[in-house]
């Protein structure tokens, strides 16, 4: 079965950081871009990063310069290393998981990130 599990969101003031971490299981982790995406309280869900299975990193321009996403295949993990936070990234944060060869998608239930004062 397959499952993706987000832990590490919370509060954090503007300029802080955290790190976001997905957990993949029930598949062969190495065959999938892994993805993370965002959505603010009544705003579409929104791409962050991505990271294909051949090593191309996209990044919202949002977050250009302040987000790391990376991955661990050994630990079927995908981390989003988030610095600098605006309040404007609050948001519940998700994992995708997509399959190289005919891009089936997975998501993770989310993990919530809110950033205040």
């Amino acid at each position: 079965q397959v499952q993706l599990v987000e832990s590490g969101g919370g509060l954090v003031q503007p300029g802080g950081s955290l790190r976001l971490s997905c957990a993949a299981s029930g598949f062969i982790f190495s065959n999938y871009g892994m993805s993370w995406y965002r959505q603010a309280p009544e705003k579409e869900r929104e791409l962050v990063a991505s990271l294909t299975t051949a090593g191309l990193i996209t990044y919202a321009d949002s977050v250009k310069g302040r987000f790391t996403i990376s991955r661990d295949n050994a630990k079927n993990t995908v981390y989003l290393q988030m610095n600098s936070l605006k309040p404007e990234d609050t948001a519940v944060y998700y994992c995708k998981a997509r399959y190289r060869w005919t891009n089936t998608d997975y998501w993770g239930v989310g993990t919530q990130v809110t950033v205040s004062s």
